[in-house]
């Protein structure tokens, strides 16, 4: 326990050794003395004060890091995430990690959802949760679809680490996972790439399709064909590649051995008979019961992989319709992604069959990714951090 006094203390400490960096920090010439003509920190006010202010803040009960949306962005790059979920999904089929069914409130209208997904990695010291919003009508305007926070906690005490923006780590480390299942499952000449759906996740899995194939072509469809033209040209600014804008789904899916499906359509938008012989798909739209992105018959044709099986079998559209119908069984589904992973189940078994890895999104993924972006962020002084409970104090 930490007396009040002494919390007194820190608070008077604080106010009057605050003002004091505040000035040094805003005296250049100090600065300049003190860290040297070339040191980024001559140079940065704001990255001083808070150097120098690190020895009083470190006294405080706890420190915990709040890390934005552009600041994953910066900490958490695709190749390394991409690394991590492959670490994460190893975990799971070990038995190393466990996570419960997510748990989601409807709104009344059902426009939107908050969800709760939780889960612990004690072996690498974690447990976290993240509460996101799923609104589906945001797509095509300032907001994202998917908004919240991931918290993460320290295993050996429980102690709070971060809060980090959710819309962010998700959109990573949802591609991150489907460079898993193409790296995995994927043709290794697979080259042909189309992106349905023009949003944030065609974004970052048009990153993650680059990370593991050597693309040669990508066609984007959206259901706003203006938004499919302003992703292509948007995007092959950024990557320096050719993205074809194309009218519709079946003309960005034929011939296609990669297809991405990134929508937040409740009724399928690829149908099986589009697909080309020894295609690979990633499904990562639809995390809930009622939608999917995939008709029957395309699941029907297709091996069938999951990032996990409780939870697709709960959860994901594309494989509970065509189970409700009669059409597959849960035996149709091949392998957790993760089995796959550490030699328990097979993968692709020749060129010409389709695969398709169905991902509903599991916590286990997020902590992974908070992981990494935590402990690169405790090396950046830089950081907004607050006093956020964790130590009890005594009563006077």
């Amino acid at each position: 326990m930490m007396p009040r006094s002494r919390a007194r203390a820190f608070r008077s400490r604080y106010g009057s050794v605050r003002k004091k960096i505040r000035t040094f920090a805003g005296n250049r010439s100090l600065r300049r003395k003190r860290f040297g003509e070339r040191d980024e920190l001559s140079r940065r006010p704001a990255a001083v004060f808070h150097r120098v202010a690190e020895s009083v803040f470190s006294e405080a009960p706890i420190s915990v890091l709040i890390i934005d949306q552009r600041q994953v962005e910066r900490l958490l790059t695709m190749p390394e995430c991409i690394e991590a979920m492959d670490g994460a999904l190893r975990s799971l089929a070990l038995g190393e990690a466990t996570l419960p069914l997510r748990s989601i409130v409807w709104l009344p209208d059902r426009s939107g959802a908050l969800g709760l997904m939780p889960a612990q990695m004690a072996a690498a010291g974690f447990l976290g949760v993240k509460a996101v919003t799923f609104f589906p009508k945001n797509e095509g305007t300032e907001r994202d679809s998917h908004q919240g926070a991931v918290l993460l906690f320290d295993a050996t005490n429980g102690a709070l680490g971060a809060i980090i923006d959710a819309t962010a780590v998700t959109a990573i480390r949802t591609a991150a996972v489907s460079g898993v299942a193409t790296r995995l499952l994927a043709r290794e000449d697979a080259g042909d790439l189309a992106l349905v759906g023009s949003g944030v996740q065609a974004r970052t899995h048009l990153s993650a399709m680059l990370a593991v194939r050597k693309l040669r072509r990508i066609r984007v469809a959206s259901q706003s064909p203006e938004r499919a033209a302003r992703f292509a040209q948007r995007e092959s600014r950024r990557h320096g590649i050719a993205i074809e804008p194309v009218a519709g789904a079946r003309e960005a899916v034929s011939g296609a051995d990669i297809v991405c499906c990134a929508t937040s359509s409740r009724e399928p938008v690829v149908r099986g008979e589009w697909l080309s012989s020894g295609a690979h798909v990633n499904a990562v739209g639809s995390s809930v019961a009622a939608a999917r992105e995939l008709d029957t018959a395309a699941v029907v044709r297709s091996r069938l992989y999951v990032d996990r099986r409780e939870s697709a079998i709960h959860e994901a559209g594309d494989f509970v319709i065509p189970f409700q119908e009669g059409a597959i069984g849960e035996d149709h589904i091949v392998a957790e992604i993760g089995e796959v992973l550490v030699g328990r189940r097979p993968g692709r078994g020749s060129r010409d069959e389709i695969t398709v890895f169905k991902s509903v999104g599991l916590a286990v993924e997020d902590v992974a990714a908070a992981r990494i972006i935590l402990e690169k962020a405790r090396a950046m002084p830089e950081l907004l951090r607050i006093e956020l409970g964790g130590a009890r104090y005594e009563a006077d």
